[in-house]
């Protein structure tokens, strides 16, 4: 089993940036691609961006590229998503989720949340206008 846990959400206005953070614990012999997700009210969870467990590749969704930057440090078992140039369309809850059975990312299967199998508590990102 692998427990995620995020962090680094807040309150921040238009124009600004936030880095989040997901530590991932637990007991594992395989290595995780992982990606972020975002929930909005009303909405469903929908893909945000991903990265190989090497690091070494990224997929980003066309509403955050360039604004976006995904990174790991598997040394510290840890996730980041520099969040900038934040708009209040990227007001929601943001959770990280890791790949089961997967090192390298897999082309739409990246983006689908169904493909993942651990996911975090979440944590709330609100953007004011």
């Amino acid at each position: 089993q692998v427990q995620l846990v995020e962090s680094g959400g807040g309150l921040v206005q238009a124009g600004g940036s936030l880095r989040l953070s997901c530590a991932a614990s637990g007991r594992t012999l395989i290595s995780h691609a992982m990606g972020w997700f975002r929930q909005a009210p009303g909405k469903e969870r929908e893909f945000v961006a991903a990265i190989s467990w090497s690091g070494g590749s990224t997929i980003y969704a066309d509403s955050v590229k360039g604004r976006f930057t995904i990174s790991r440090v598997n040394a510290k078992n840890t996730m980041y998503l520099q969040m900038n140039s934040l708009t209040p369309d990227d007001t929601a809850v943001y959770y990280c989720a890791a790949d089961k059975t997967r090192a390298t990312l897999v082309p739409v299967a990246a983006t689908l949340v169904r493909e993942y199998d651990y996911w975090g508590q979440g944590t709330q990102v609100t953007v004011s206008s």
